[in-house]
């Protein structure tokens, strides 16, 4: 690996104005700050049918998920953001995943994983936070651990996207520091 760690990014909502993406965005921007090469993804263009085996059995890995895949073999980590529907994870990003762990190249084991949640809510996205981490973990990736979750995220961001609250940036930059560093040493 060079010096600069590649990090793949993307986010499990693909709503225009997406409190998620904007919140991946600025740990984007911390992340090449940090000296990270950071290639991030819009799942919109990467669209894939909902998970089914039967569909998988008679075509194999549909070619968006092949072209993931791909992309998440070329990178050392991943950076996602983890939005929350019900509690829960979004199902774009549990499909995502779900087609890129299926065939013979899991990409996942051995990636480094952090993840970041925003939402309008008290909780931050926490909960679909901790799923996510779980699914990766068990995965295999070395997931950064921590909360990183952005709660009333509606009201945390200015008219140019930036975040107005300076322990949500303090916390940002103590993941993607620590992403960095783990990517770094379990690439050395």
């Amino acid at each position: 690996m060079s010096s600069a760690p590649r990090l793949l990014a993307f986010s499990g909502s693909t709503r225009r104005d997406s409190l998620n993406q904007k919140f991946l965005a600025v740990a984007v921007a911390v992340a090449r700050e940090a000296g990270g090469e950071v290639t991030l993804l819009d799942l919109r263009e990467f669209p894939l049918p909902l998970y089914d085996g039967d569909l998988e059995d008679a075509s194999g890995l549909p070619e968006n998920a092949n072209k993931l895949v791909a992309l998440i073999k070329a990178h050392d980590a991943l950076l996602l953001a983890s939005p929350e529907y019900n509690s829960m994870m979004t199902p774009l990003l549990k499909n995502t995943i779900d087609w890129c762990s299926r065939g013979g190249e899991d990409p996942f084991p051995g990636k480094v994983a952090a993840v970041l949640s925003a939402s309008p809510g008290a909780y931050g996205g926490s909960r679909s936070l901790q799923q996510t981490q779980q699914l990766l973990f068990k995965l295999g990736c070395h997931v950064v651990p921590g909360p990183c979750a952005l709660p009333q995220a509606n009201k945390a961001f200015d008219a140019a996207g930036k975040l107005t609250d300076a322990r949500a940036e303090k916390s940002v930059r103590a993941l993607v520091a620590a992403l960095i560093q783990a990517t770094r040493k379990l690439s050395a």
